[in-house]
């Protein structure tokens, strides 16, 4: 399964960057265009680790060939599928930000 995966690597960059120590929590920004939502990865990052899970969702920005800018229209997500859209011409824009997963900050005792 992906969300597998998505949190085995989180969780090795944790523990990288932890150098031993304790984790006390641990900050991950999820875009909105990401292969699992931000409320996904919260519910089941706090089901297996001992500390504290702070998710910041990020909200998607694409650009398109026909000069739009701005927010997609996501037409369905199903777990590790989002479909989107421009929201003025209905094309496939391409994603400036907003579909990773990234590790921002852990606080260690």
């Amino acid at each position: 399964m992906h969300e597998t995966k998505i949190i085995k690597d989180i969780l090795k960059q944790i523990v990288k960057k932890a150098k031993d120590k304790d984790v006390k929590s641990a900050t991950i920004e999820v875009g909105q265009l990401a292969p699992i939502s931000a409320k996904r990865l919260g519910a089941l990052m706090k089901r297996i680790v001992n500390f504290k899970v702070i998710i910041k969702p990020v909200k998607a920005r694409v650009k398109c060939r026909c000069g739009y800018k701005g927010a997609p229209k996501i037409m369905f997500r199903e777990h590790d599928f989002t479909l989107f859209e421009c929201p003025r011409c209905k094309k496939i824009p391409r994603v400036l930000h907003g579909k990773n997963i990234s590790l921002k900050k852990i606080n260690v005792h």
